[in-house]
């Protein structure tokens, strides 16, 4: 990907779409009636991350800030390209090696033809 995204939390803000629902699992009470969880969409890159650890939704909104922000530092990184080398001659003499056991054994796989004397 070559678009490269900003990274600062302050603009970060901005860009994303803030969805806050009900999280799941335990917690009791305060977590089935309140929607803490909060997942964020970042428009221009189309990520999502989500955050349900805390009780309150400023927590969870916080911590899924900094994981996009996370998120985004790792995708704007250049692709390293692999640079190709040469086979080695042990592999090459290996792979012939292989070759020859193998071929060895589909001719004992062949029907053996009678030669009359």
């Amino acid at each position: 990907m070559s678009q490269r995204f900003d990274t600062k939390i302050e603009v970060l803000k901005n860009q994303v779409v803030v969805e806050t629902y009900r999280s799941r699992g335990p917690g009791g009470q305060r977590k089935n009636k309140r929607e803490t969880a909060v997942r964020l969409r970042h428009l221009p890159s189309g990520v999502t991350v989500t955050a349900t650890e805390h009780r309150f939704q400023s927590q969870n909104l916080s911590l899924a800030l900094q994981r996009l922000q996370k998120r985004l530092v790792k995708l704007n990184q250049p692709i390293r390209r692999r640079i190709p080398t040469p086979v080695p001659l042990w592999t090459i003499e290996k792979r012939k090696e292989e070759k020859k056991i193998r071929s060895a054994r589909k001719r004992l796989r062949q029907k053996v033809l009678k030669e009359e004397v």
